[in-house]
């Protein structure tokens, strides 16, 4: 069954950057995955756009706000 990676308007998390990842899912379209680890220590998969995804790095901490559009990269 397909799981949606997109990240939704009513989604709301914090946490750091495991892993990143790109894929040609449907063989034309490259999207890029970012793999993040919530503060109750479990993990999501998440797609996003590909200037976020070349500027963050593991260990990077990422905040998704509900009623935002994408997740951005919080300082350190």
């Amino acid at each position: 069954m397909f799981k949606s990676r997109k990240v939704r308007k009513e989604d709301a998390w914090d946490g750091i950057v495991v892993d990143k990842t790109r894929r040609a899912t449907d063989g034309s379209n490259l999207y890029h995955y970012v793999e993040v680890r919530l503060q109750d220590g479990t993990t999501i998969k998440v797609r996003v756009d590909k200037p976020l995804w070349e500027s963050l790095t593991s260990g990077d901490r990422l905040v998704k706000e509900a009623g935002a559009d994408a997740p951005t990269k919080a300082p350190h």
